[in-house]
């Protein structure tokens, strides 16, 4: 099993920053570690996800250009730098993680069988 527990959420008016990190232990080996977001009355959505064997990094359209995703395979840490909030990114944010290296489905939450607990992030506008 592996266990994730996500730090960093709060709140911040738009334009302004935040970073969220996120820390996994128990049975770590992953290929990708991955963030999603869940807004009030909406799906889980794809955010952001790096893949440990090559660096790669994805982004959903909506954050491409003001967050950034960063890690240390070896710390088991993941972190997402996120610039320029807007209003429309105010939700729970989840940290997951997957073994498998298919890179063509890293942005669907069912890859994924381990996820955080998340944290808030509220930007008001």
């Amino acid at each position: 099993q592996v266990q994730l527990v996500e730090f960093g959420g709060g709140w911040v008016q738009a334009g302004g920053s935040l970073r969220l990190s996120c820390v996994a232990s128990g049975r770590t080996a992953s290929n990708t570690m991955g963030w999603f977001r869940q807004a009030p009355g909406k799906g889980r959505e794809f955010v952001a996800a790096i893949t440990w064997s090559d660096g790669g990094t994805y982004y959903a359209d909506s954050v491409n250009g003001r967050f950034s995703i960063s890690g240390d395979n070896a710390k088991n840490t993941v972190h997402l730098q996120m610039n320029s909030l807007k209003a429309d990114d105010t939700a729970v944010y989840y940290c997951a993680t997957r073994q498998s290296t298919q890179s063509g489905i890293l942005r669907f939450e069912w890859a994924y069988p381990y996820w955080g607990q998340g944290t808030q992030v509220t930007v008001s506008a």
